[in-house]
């Protein structure tokens, strides 16, 4: 579906945060950041729950999963300090935040996360007050049904409120924006031997009081 029928909203900008569970900086074998380490993926790579993950294996042969917790803003967001960050949230959804691992490590993020259909959200958008405090949600990765990735959102390095304030010193957050707030252990990449998405799979990313996300995995030629 058209990026601006995901979830009723249109989002100008896809902001992603890597690096940002310990665990995963660790499966990478990288240091923790400092300060937030910030990307952008393209709003064109947004589809919904049920639509495919395509991919072309000529471009992108390593094809990764990660799920995230993702954060919609309700308005206009600038130079705003994070104990004020949380009146900016219209509320919460899931994201898988897929990968063309090949492109990473030899291109810009944006290539390699921006790709189409590379950033399923939903299947829902719960409103910030329902959710509360997104610091404490449990998150998990099934593909084909075996999970893969599970944790909290309580094990990331950068809160919510810290990223949205971190990211409104840097550029104007607009309303109906997008941020991505990074993903825990377990991608495909780091596994031994390394394990990517294959034709036919189905990837199911899910996090408490929001629900579970279901892409089917479709190879394609262009």
């Amino acid at each position: 579906m058209p990026y601006d029928d995901v979830l009723g909203i249109r989002p100008g900008k896809v902001i992603g945060v890597g690096l940002n569970y310990a665990d995963h900086v660790h499966e990478a074998g990288l240091q923790i950041p400092k300060e937030p380490f910030v990307f952008a993926k393209l709003p064109s790579s947004l589809i919904g729950d049920g639509d495919p993950i395509e991919f072309d294996r000529r471009v992108a042969d390593r094809v990764d999963w990660e799920v995230e917790l993702a954060v919609v803003l309700a308005r206009r967001m600038k130079n705003v300090p994070p104990e004020q960050a949380g009146d900016y949230v219209l509320g919460y959804t899931v994201a898988n935040d897929v990968s063309a691992r090949n492109l990473q490590r030899t291109t810009e993020l944006v290539l390699a996360k921006g790709l189409d259909t590379f950033c399923p959200l939903g299947p829902v958008l719960v409103p910030a007050g329902v959710i509360g405090n997104p610091q404490d949600l449990r998150m998990r990765t099934r593909v084909n049904g075996e999970t893969v990735q599970e944790s909290s959102t309580a094990e990331m390095i950068f809160g919510v409120a810290e990223l949205l304030a971190y990211c409104s010193r840097l550029f104007a957050w607009e309303p109906g924006d997008v941020l991505l707030t990074g993903t825990p252990s377990g991608c495909g990449e780091f596994m031994d031997p390394p394990t990517s998405l294959h034709h036919g799979d189905v990837v199911e990313v899910e996090i408490d009081g929001i629900g579970t996300l279901r892409n089917p995995v479709v190879e394609v030629e262009y």
